[in-house]
């Protein structure tokens, strides 16, 4: 192993940038390569996934979004000094390819690849760009899009390889659905580590005015702030449900695969998991992400059929319960986009990354 090629791996410290970071890692070191983690400090704490034998360096992260003025009028020195940096660095180790996964941290990788010319791509998980990917996308050799349609700069093409999932979600791959019946039903609802608030304000109030015939067979499993549990399961109680209400689900791959609807934020990882198992959805995007980015990314399933998308602005408990009643009472509705949700999944997204960088070190255009 430690003769093989060299695959630089650059990311942001946030699990939405580590998590495709370490799949493909994980996937390039098992097909020989050495690989090398470049991240700052709140990226390495993430770090403890990847595979042992991926060395791990920290830069020093700048943002212009963080700190006072100070620090805002350093932070174009503290770039240049991370580039610079990095050009001795690949110098030294002489990547066969970089690869960014978004935020700051990347771009001395990334600004560095393009100085040496070096092979070199992206991997952008939401359906909007990042700032640092918007920065290096007419920069690079390719531009993977973990959500399609991704908004992409004038004469920029993307590739849709899609967001690697978990081995639990690969495992649960395409699981047979059972379409909504007079029999009990499962409901999940996954709020997201950000903007939960409002699932937990609405989802119940709607879940209460379901008809009866549906109420009474509906099973929920609610994640939901700690600060909220104890409304939540009152309200739930109120209403006569049986529901689990949780901070954090350990077995979400399992209890998607058992649902009859789910009911979700669209971040990019929630997105993959209800593709590539593939189940009806409601989603709600969380309106203060940046970019909207949110928003893009619940189009593909929107536009394929599989998912109905309430805007926060027009959520309201009689809005929800509407439309969760038009797809827990219509069951070959339900089953058209359980199998339209599954259409749009990529459970090879892995190997669709490794496929565009080992072509990139076989000798892609630079």
């Amino acid at each position: 192993m430690t003769g093989g090629p060299l695959l630089l791996i650059a990311a942001g410290g946030t699990g939405g940038h580590m998590f495709p970071a370490q799949a493909l890692a994980e996937a390039m070191v098992r097909k020989g390569w050495r690989v090398k983690l470049s991240t700052d400090a709140r990226g390495a704490r993430y770090a403890g996934g990847f595979p042992h034998v991926v060395v791990v360096e920290q830069v020093a992260s700048a943002t212009f979004a963080r700190g006072g003025l100070g620090a805002k009028l350093a932070v174009p020195f503290r770039v240049v000094g991370g580039v610079l940096a990095a050009i001795v660095g690949q110098l030294r180790d002489r990547p066969a390819v970089v690869v960014g996964f978004g935020g700051y941290p990347t771009i001395p990788a990334l600004g560095a690849a393009w100085v040496l010319r070096r092979p070199r791509m992206i991997h952008e998980q939401n359906g909007v760009l990042g700032r640092v990917n918007q920065l290096f996308a007419p920069r690079v050799n390719r531009v993977a899009c973990g959500t399609w349609p991704t908004d992409l700069p004038d004469g920029v093409q993307g590739e849709h390889t899609g967001n690697p999932v978990r081995l639990a979600v690969l495992d649960r791959a395409g699981a047979g659905y059972i379409a909504p019946g007079d029999y009990p039903m499962s409901l999940v609802v996954m709020g997201g580590s950000q903007g939960a608030r409002i699932l937990s304000d609405v989802v119940p109030d709607a879940v209460a005015a379901l008809p009866d015939a549906i109420r009474r067979n509906l099973r929920v499993a609610h994640q939901a702030r700690a600060e909220d549990l104890d409304r939540v399961v009152q309200a739930y109680s109120d209403a006569g449900v049986r529901a689990e209400v949780q901070p954090f689900f350990n077995d979400i791959p399992a209890r998607l695969s058992e649902a009859q609807l789910v009911i979700s934020r669209s971040g990019a990882s929630s997105i993959a998991d209800i593709s590539v198992i593939g189940r009806p959805a409601i989603l709600i995007p969380y309106a203060a992400a940046t970019g909207d980015h949110q928003s893009a990314n619940a189009r593909g399933l929107a536009a394929a059929q599989a998912a109905i998308v309430i805007p926060e602005k027009a959520l309201d408990a009689e809005t929800l319960s509407s439309h969760m009643a038009a797809v827990l009472s219509q069951p070959d509705a339900a089953n058209r986009m359980a199998a339209n949700a599954l259409s749009q999944g990529r459970p090879d997204a892995t190997d669709r990354l490794v496929a565009l960088v080992e072509a990139l070190a076989e000798g892609a255009p630079q």
